[in-house]
């Protein structure tokens, strides 16, 4: 299938790669279908990628995988929330958060209260919130970044 993208133009989607939300997403109950597109060159573990609406061309979402930012990322999650992304296990799992990026770069954040929970073999998925206050809205991850392009 072709979609006409607001960022990246017109793309060629596999089919099998469609990721149903049945739930939709916070904010977008209605957007149900995306894909996730990276950039080809730099392959899927470059960082931020974007998960882009089948039904609606000038929506991506820019979204990482949070163990970039933040190692120790675990959140406690009832299976009752995931029950929308199929049969999760821990071999079919994909979790990405959301990433906010603001005119000025220094205050670029994730959301880590609200992850992308992906079920990769079934092509399921929901967006959950973490209710434990353990994790933030706004986690700030700019100079994070920039110590992992520094190597350090």
């Amino acid at each position: 299938m072709k979609i006409d993208t607001r960022i990246f133009g017109e793309i060629e989607i596999d089919d099998e790669k469609v990721l149903t939300f049945e739930n939709g997403i916070i904010g977008f109950p209605d957007m149900k279908h995306f894909v996730l597109i990276h950039d080809e060159e730099k392959g899927t573990n470059a960082g931020i990628r974007f998960l882009q609406s089948v039904e609606e061309p000038g929506f991506a979402m820019p979204v990482m995988d949070p163990l970039v930012v933040k190692p120790d990322y675990d959140p406690e999650v009832d299976d009752e929330l995931l029950k929308s992304a199929g049969n999760v296990t821990a071999e079919n799992i994909l979790v990405l958060v959301t990433v906010t990026v603001p005119s000025d770069l220094t205050k670029m954040s994730v959301n880590l209260q609200g992850p992308l929970v992906i079920n990769v073999e079934e092509h399921k998925a929901c967006q959950i919130i973490v209710e434990s206050g353990n994790y933030p809205v706004k986690f700030p991850i700019y100079d994070i970044l920039q110590a992992g392009k520094a190597g350090e």
